[in-house]
């Protein structure tokens, strides 16, 4: 098999679910760009695990005055080895890179049995635009399914927003049913940069019932 980053042929004693799920099979990545990706370590926030800090961060502070307590979980940093796989699977449409982080996603979305996965949604506009959802994408390649419950006015690009622009943007999303909510929630996106995003969503679920609503992605 074929790394689906660089090319080079992989070898199924080296690769990227050995190195971070201590298991041996074939991988979609050569042992080089699989080391690529740098995972969370120790030292992080205890509530959205921003790196190298050991306290409540700045944004979690933020959050916590605006009402809503963040209890946020994901698995990678957001170096440039993850700018570069993001940047040819979300911008350029590879979707075959989905692929790509399954083994891990697969293991940390078992830790949420009990919860309905829910998926960040892109607004009708910049779905037509893109042709998928690269969330929706990453979860159905881990095996996983979500439920439709939310929708998303079209509004400009959090990735073309700054951090002030961020944290100030109304909330674009919507509950699409009128049915009773599931009681657990995970929200999951692809990268949690301040929070507005999945922690405005959070609170979205909670004001309509949802008791116990947890966040994920696969970046912090």
């Amino acid at each position: 098999m074929n790394c689906l980053l660089c090319g080079q042929t992989t070898k199924c004693e080296l690769t990227f679910s050995s190195l971070f799920l201590l298991k041996d099979d074939c991988s979609y990545l050569c042992l080089a760009c699989a080391s690529s990706f740098e995972k969370i370590g120790e030292n992080h926030c205890p509530n959205c695990m921003k790196t190298y800090v050991s306290t409540k961060c700045k944004d979690c502070q933020f959050w916590c005055k605006e009402g809503i307590q963040v209890d946020h979980r994901a698995i990678f940093i957001y170096n440039q080895a993850m700018k570069d796989f993001f940047s040819r699977y979300k911008f350029d449409g590879d979707f075959l890179l989905r692929k790509i982080f399954a083994p891990v996603l697969a293991e940390e979305l078992k830790k949420y049995r009990g919860y309905q996965l829910v998926v960040i949604p892109l607004s009708p506009e910049r779905l037509l635009e893109r042709g998928f959802n690269q969330v929706e994408g990453l979860v159905e390649v881990a095996g996983f399914s979500f439920q439709d419950l939310l929708g998303k006015r079209e509004e400009k690009a959090s990735s073309s927003k700054n951090r002030s622009e961020r944290l100030a943007t109304e909330i674009p999303f919507f509950i699409k049913t009128e049915a009773p909510l599931p009681k657990r929630i995970l929200v999951i996106d692809d990268i949690y940069t301040t929070g507005a995003t999945v922690n405005r969503v959070k609170r979205l679920f909670e004001e309509a019932g949802a008791l116990d609503v947890k966040t994920f992605s696969l970046v912090r």
